[in-house]
């Protein structure tokens, strides 16, 4: 299949605009929008029909085979916390420990931890109520509250599996997941800073009062786990994940605890623990709310599962078109680096609105370019990972979902969350930018 490079970027930019129209524009689903644009691009490079399904399908497959479990658990984790009260316990105790007149600090590091394991519009959502009464009871502006939820809850979203974005982008390039959990906590923290900074500014200066009908949203009739409980089932996925990587084949052989740490540091088998242990954490488990729950977790991730098997189905058709030959031959990428996945994925990012589809979509991009942008190493490619979660940041504006989820549930006008929290996401994406840079520098 000889084809040009003007063909390819022809079917690249037609590709993606479909991607952005779709979704933006028509509110299509996602999955059928990246499903489109397969068969689109394939056919301007004059892929056959045959070739394109064919293609598609093991793009399709081999993501599922990655990403399925990872997903399904992931998404069960967020639910099962929420539904036993574990998100309140943990924020109930930050606050208690950080004291009122630190409230907006508080609901930062709330939102960071929670955001750990939770999907950021699930965890806003579980956490308004709790957000809304702090607000009214330490006299914090709901601006402030508001927005530092959110941008905690978000930082960790665009950077850190088993958020959809980031494990899809860390399987289509090859990266180790506990590398990339401790860089992406490494890169969120000073992002979750400059935030909370920017909040306690631009929130002071706004008068938007909530809606009295808007409060206290959080669950009710929930009886809270004790604090420890509550923490385990976060703390520990994430623990042994990273331990996985930590202690390497290099490190301690082929030994019996080699084996162990390889084990219980899988993905699947750490969120299958934090499942457990989120389940133990809880109480009045009855056979119909057990049923329940896992039901509401299936359902969940089967949205995420399909859009994410149409990404990698967008990939693989990509990388059967040459793109990285086709761009390495006529363009000089070298020179832009991690700045070319972060400025991609941010155009996709503020053109259609989902991070999750921005990475995907951007991951199916660079991937075969690796090379040619001089990330093809083994710490290049975990850059590009984390360059591309802070390009999904900014900006979120009115055509993300996530942008909504806290206009409604805060209460606030929505000129207010443009002028505090959309302006925050471009300050959160730079500063992960300047952090991934940082990280290069010192990792070499």
């Amino acid at each position: 299949m000889a084809v040009s490079f003007l063909q390819v970027q022809i079917g690249l930019l037609i590709g993606v605009a479909l991607i952005i129209i779709l979704t933006a524009r028509y509110k299509i689903h996602a999955f059928f929008a990246l499903l489109l644009a397969c068969f689109i691009t394939g056919i301007i490079v004059q892929m056959p029909m045959v070739d394109i399904i064919a293609t598609a399908k093991d793009g399709f497959g081999n993501i599922m085979k990655s990403l399925g479990l990872i997903i399904v658990l992931g998404t069960t984790l967020g639910v099962i916390l929420h539904n036993t009260g574990s998100t309140a316990a943990m924020a109930a105790w930050i606050l208690k420990k950080t004291g009122q007149r630190n409230a907006a600090l508080a609901m930062a590091i709330t939102g960071f931890i929670v955001g750990l394991a939770i999907f950021c519009d699930s965890g806003y959502i579980v956490l308004s109520g709790l957000n809304r009464s702090m607000a009214k009871r330490t006299g914090v502006a709901a601006a402030i509250m508001s927005v530092c939820l959110a941008t905690g809850l978000y930082s960790v979203h665009c950077l850190i599996p088993p958020h959809p974005g980031a494990a899809a982008a860390a399987t289509a390039l090859g990266v180790d997941y506990g590398r990339l959990i401790l860089a992406g906590i490494i890169v969120a923290l000073p992002v979750t800073l400059v935030a909370y900074v920017w909040a306690k500014y631009a929130g002071s200066k706004v008068n938007d009062v909530p809606a009295d009908d808007e409060a206290d949203l959080e669950p009710a009739a929930i009886a809270a786990p004790k604090v420890l409980p509550a923490f385990l089932p976060v703390i520990v996925p994430i623990a042994l994940i990273a331990l996985k990587s930590f202690f390497s084949v290099d490190k301690l052989g082929n030994s019996v605890l080699m084996s162990i740490f390889s084990s219980l540091g899988d993905p699947a088998i750490a969120l299958a623990i934090g499942v457990l242990l989120a389940f133990l954490a809880g109480k009045n488990h009855t056979k119909a709310r057990t049923a329940h729950l896992l039901q509401e977790a299936a359902e969940k991730a089967g949205g995420i599962l399909v859009i994410i098997g149409a990404g990698g189905a967008f990939g693989a058709v990509l990388t059967a078109t040459k793109i990285g030959e086709h761009f390495s031959q006529s363009v000089h990428l070298g020179s832009l680096g991690l700045l070319f996945p972060f400025l991609l994925t941010f155009l996709i990012k503020t053109a259609q609105g989902s991070s999750t589809v921005a990475i995907i979509t951007a991951a199916s991009i660079i991937k075969p370019l690796l090379l040619a942008l001089g990330l093809s190493s083994e710490t290049g490619r975990l850059l590009c990972v984390l360059s591309m979660g802070a390009g999904s940041m900014l900006v979120s504006h009115a055509n993300d979902a996530y942008f909504w989820v806290i206009t409604k549930f805060s209460g606030l006008e929505m000129r207010t969350v443009l002028r505090v929290y959309s302006t925050a996401t471009i300050l959160m994406g730079i500063t992960a930018l300047g952090m991934v840079y940082i990280l290069q520098w010192v990792m070499g």
